[in-house]
């Protein structure tokens, strides 16, 4: 036997099974031992350390998941497969929130076995070891990790997001990526590929939103040749295509019922039928899925399915909002000012204390996405030595709000401080667009013989924000309109 040959623990109480999992991996050149229980298995663990351990979840004196939490309390090596009965799906997500690296369904398929075990022992010296080695919490574990090199910041909440990778890349339990619009859920889902030992086979990243319900089946599974119109040869789905890596389903909340049925049948039993084909084949991917939406509310509205949720959310990533962690700002801007200066191949102007401390006052409802484009919009403008910041108003319009009530304000805003050069502009534009609010409502006014409230209903608008605008632009108030204004 090879004395540097990975070493495992086989823990199962039936003899058959344990000497067929045994037989199978020492034909895959590993060095193996048994147990029968609970007990057993401890007293082994107690006298050496073994890169992996595969433990039924059902024995005579206690469950597997006891021998995973102790590995875990003692911070072992040791890399767990916990093997559940088949339909045990609840059983199976419970040993991966505990920190199982994968489970496998009983009946136990040898080759998916020696597929899952491969995967356990793949890395146990290489790009994890220094992860197990230090304790998640530690607020080191995240920082010398050169793929997290590119989620900027150091806030305390970004912190906690690149120590939770570093965690959760250890094994394959699916991951839900949680946060809003432009918070860079794709960044993070690539960071978590590349810090696991998955980190060489390919990242396949779908929009399920972005696919024809009728071919999702299609993209997702593969197709044989003929098995629909214009199918003239065989084609991968995305399955095939992330096979040994990282499958990542973007805005997963946009799949169709349909496709969830079928999506979570492929999780479960890790095989896919193509289009056209007769038998089933397996498949090696992580499934890392993302969304903006609460889910949870879904499944409630049944327009997501419960099954299938628990399955995706087995662990879950929550990025935070920009506005949560404002004190990564000046790190975000600095390096994306960097890329847009390589992608354009000009000196990026430099971005002042002023202009940084407007970008801090702004919203940013849109996150990093809407402070790339602002900056891309800073620089495309740029005259000089310093970018100046023209921040766009907030979009706030609610669904089924026109654009004349949404406009429309009860208070005029405060100015923000300005450049003298923008304060010009800027300045400009606001007496044209006030030129021709004007010569609108003069013109409503006249069509309507001075009748407030036929014009504020032609607008759009109500009869206090009418006055408020004929105010604000110099429109006289029709005397014998006044009172009835007045009481609106």
């Amino acid at each position: 036997m090879n004395a540097t040959a990975a070493s495992i623990l086989v823990v199962d109480d039936e003899p058959d099974l344990r000497m067929l999992y045994e037989l199978t991996l020492l034909r895959e050149g590993y060095r193996v031992d048994t147990a029968g229980s609970v007990g057993e298995a401890r007293t082994q663990l107690h006298a050496q350390s073994f890169d992996a351990v595969i433990t039924d979840m059902r024995l005579p004196d206690g469950l597997g998941l006891e021998l995973l939490h102790e590995l875990r309390e003692q911070q072992r090596p040791e890399r767990c497969v916990v093997m559940t009965a088949y339909g045990s799906a609840e059983n199976a997500v419970e040993a991966l929130r505990a920190g199982a690296f994968d489970y496998l369904t009983k009946p136990v398929d040898l080759k998916q076995f020696r597929s899952v075990v491969a995967s356990a022992i793949q890395g146990t010296g290489g790009v994890l070891a220094a992860a197990r080695a230090t304790p998640g919490d530690s607020p080191g574990a995240a920082a010398d990790n050169p793929t997290l090199a590119r989620l900027i910041g150091d806030s305390v909440a970004m912190r906690n997001v690149k120590q939770r990778i570093a965690k959760v890349a250890r094994s394959m339990a699916p991951v839900l990526v949680h946060g809003e619009s432009g918070t860079g859920k794709e960044l993070v889902a690539r960071a978590l590929h590349a810090s696991s030992q998955r980190a060489g086979g390919p990242m396949i990243a779908v929009n399920c939103g972005a696919i024809p319900e009728s071919l999702l089946e299609a993209e997702f599974f593969g197709a044989r040749k003929g098995s629909y119109t214009g199918a003239s040869s065989d084609r991968e789905g995305f399955f095939q295509a992330a096979r040994g890596g990282t499958l990542f389903l973007d805005e997963i909340g946009d799949l169709p019922l349909a496709m969830q049925s079928k999506l979570l049948r492929a999780i479960q039993e890790r095989s896919i039928r193509p289009l056209g084909a007769t038998q089933e084949e397996a498949v090696d991917v992580r499934i890392v899925s993302a969304t903006h939406r609460d889910l949870a509310a879904d499944v409630q509205a049944g327009r997501f399915r419960q099954d299938l949720y628990y399955r995706l959310n087995v662990i879950e990533l929550v990025i935070p909002p920009l506005r949560e962690r404002r004190e990564d700002l000046p790190a975000l801007c600095e390096a994306l000012l960097a890329r847009i200066a390589q992608e354009s191949g000009i000196k990026v102007p430099r971005l002042s204390e002023a202009a940084l401390a407007r970008i801090a006052q702004h919203p940013l409802t849109g996150n990093v996405r809407e402070l790339e484009n602002l900056l891309h919009r800073a620089v495309a403008l740029s005259d000089g030595q310093e970018l100046h910041i023209d921040l766009p108003a907030p979009a706030t319009m609610e669904p089924g709000t026109s654009l004349p009530q949404a406009q429309a304000a009860d208070a005029p805003t405060p100015p923000t401080p300005m450049t003298a050069g923008a304060t010009a502009r800027t300045d400009g534009l606001r007496a044209w667009l006030d030129a021709q609010e004007r010569s609108l409502l003069e013109q409503t006014l006249r069509e309507t013989v001075n009748d407030q409230t036929a014009t504020a209903t032609r607008l759009g608008l109500s009869v206090r924000q009418l006055r408020y605008r004929m105010q604000r632009l110099h429109i006289p108030v029709p005397r014998d309109e006044a009172p009835h204004g007045a009481t609106q």
